[in-house]
């Protein structure tokens, strides 16, 4: 399946966060249109197959793990049925992290040490039982309070900021698959 990889950070037109909303929908993943109106707006990254067909996206937020006490992007990706298991995980999201790199790297300060992931996956998490995973140039860091792997991808130089503490946070929305 030819698939193209499409950079959306900080692009978001009202277009596309509705194809967005309907790429959850149809696929039961987030069904409240707010929350995924959203996240919509958080989108890094999309995919579309060889029709131009909505296939996949990449999400991002800044977060503060309380742990780190350092702000990341807590990635999150979601491929439709029809793109996963084609080998197209891995590059959608190095290919993700590049995007936040060069934003990162294009402020006037850093405003991110890299990535968070939080393997939602247990083949993955299966599939990526070392500690350091060159792949997805990914560290182990722990366990989320759900008990999922989180994984770091410091970007190229990052230096440490400030400590900060966490914001409260609201519930955590519906689950989306990390990595599909």
């Amino acid at each position: 399946m030819p698939v193209e990889f499409v950079s959306t950070w900080g692009q978001v037109t009202p277009e596309l966060q509705s194809e967005l909303v309907d790429l959850w929908a149809r696929n039961g993943a987030l069904r409240d249109p707010s929350i995924a109106g959203a996240r919509a707006r958080q989108a890094v990254c999309i995919a579309r197959d060889g029709k131009g067909a909505l296939v996949g996206v990449g999400t991002a937020a800044l977060r503060v793990l309380p742990r780190l006490r350092q702000p990341m992007y807590y990635y999150r990706q979601f491929f439709a049925p029809e793109l996963r298991g084609k080998g197209q995980a891995v590059a959608f999201l190095n290919h993700a992290r590049q995007v936040l790199q060069a934003h990162n790297a294009a402020l006037p300060a850093p405003e991110s040490l890299g990535v968070l992931l939080e393997v939602e996956s247990a083949m993955l998490a299966t599939h990526y039982d070392r500690a350091c995973v060159a792949e997805v140039d990914s560290t182990f860091i722990g366990y989320s309070p759900r008990g999922l792997q989180l994984r770091v991808s410091y970007f190229e130089g990052a230096r440490l900021l400030p400590p900060r503490s966490p914001r409260p946070r609201r519930p955590a929305p519906p689950a989306v698959p990390a990595v599909g």
